[in-house]
């Protein structure tokens, strides 16, 4: 029995929490600055001392890169806000009730709003006792989806009375996550009104040094990548995107790539990215728009990005697949 006057203590719920990216508030210079200066500040994605990179960013990146980014930003911004944050919120409402009434599904974004410490306290005041943290990343990478979890329990660090964790492990080979690549592959190639010469599977790029320092992000892709042409029975050229900065970064890379395929005879392009659980600035506007330019500008004829899985009916069928397996032992039996 609770004792008069004792704060009202919800009933025990089980939380998952769907984790992304980040994005800026509005596609506007000063709102992509504050997201960019986060992102950027962050150890995990830039590995290089504060001392030598602080003033860099501070300096020649945040005067310059936020009017370029929002630019991005604004060919790809709608009615609901940042693409990225709407598909991420339409995910986390396709899975609520996918376990029943004792378990909430929320979401969060690494960098902005909303953040991770402010939606964990919320799902613990709510009575969540057991969490799922889970990073919408396929293959693992420290500049993803170690940093989601590192900014989860920073916050438990602050709090009194914990949850109990589990996390999302990478699902890069899961037969669930590849069979719905398949079949969104497939769903997207039959649309188009041309027949492709090429395939090619654009994961987000990373510096070549996290290769070397041991991160398993490039395993990750290439076996994606297998996989998904032994499924679907296709061939894909993997690329990487989004390249930033001086230093040496994975290749080969999805702007040259894309520039050198037309002289080779290849005038017909269709492009998949199996990194990204939603689509976002890097597939709407760097490869839908950039790249369909790059590719256009070297002599190819057609070109097409096929959407990520998003909350498709495949793709919401698959992170019910993965998210259950990590909640056994949490749920009642059925």
């Amino acid at each position: 029995m609770i004792p008069p006057g004792h704060p009202a203590i919800p009933a025990p719920r089980i939380g998952v929490l769907l984790i992304n990216l980040g994005t800026p508030d509005a596609a506007e210079p000063r709102a992509v600055r504050r997201y960019l200066a986060e992102f950027l500040s962050d150890r995990r994605v830039v590995e290089i001392s504060p001392l030598l990179w602080q003033p860099i960013l501070r300096g020649a990146v945040l005067t310059t890169r936020p009017k370029k980014s929002a630019h991005a930003y604004a060919q790809v911004w709608s009615e609901a806000g940042s693409p990225l944050a709407a598909i991420t919120r339409a995910q986390a409402e396709a899975l609520q009730g996918a376990w029943g009434e004792g378990v909430t599904v929320d979401w969060a974004m690494r960098y902005g709003r909303p953040a991770i410490g402010d939606r964990l306290q919320a799902m613990k005041d709510a009575g969540c006792e057991r969490i799922l943290l889970a990073p919408l990343y396929p293959q693992y990478c420290a500049a993803t989806t170690a940093t989601a979890n590192d900014r989860a329990f920073a916050k438990l660090a602050t709090m009194r009375w914990q949850p109990a964790i589990r996390t999302l492990p990478p699902y890069y080979d899961s037969a669930a996550y590849i069979n719905a690549l398949r079949d969104s592959v497939e769903e997207g190639l039959a649309a188009l009104d041309f027949t492709p010469d090429a395939l090619l599977a654009s994961f987000h790029g990373m510096p070549q040094r996290t290769l070397e320092l041991g991160d398993p992000y490039h395993c990750h892709c290439q076996k994606t990548a297998r996989l998904l042409a032994e499924a679907s029975g296709r061939n894909f050229i993997v690329t990487f995107q989004s390249r930033f900065g001086r230093a040496k970064w994975l290749t080969p890379a999805t702007d040259t790539t894309l520039a050198a395929l037309p002289t080779q005879g290849i005038k017909k392009v269709a492009l998949v990215a199996p990194g990204f659980s939603a689509d976002c600035v890097e597939t709407l506007e760097e490869l839908s728009l950039r790249g369909r330019e790059t590719f256009l500008a070297a002599g190819g004829t057609d070109y097409a990005v096929l959407p990520c899985l998003n909350a498709s009916e495949p793709g919401i069928a698959m992170l019910r697949q993965v998210i259950t397996r990590e909640l056994e032992g949490w749920l009642a039996p059925a």
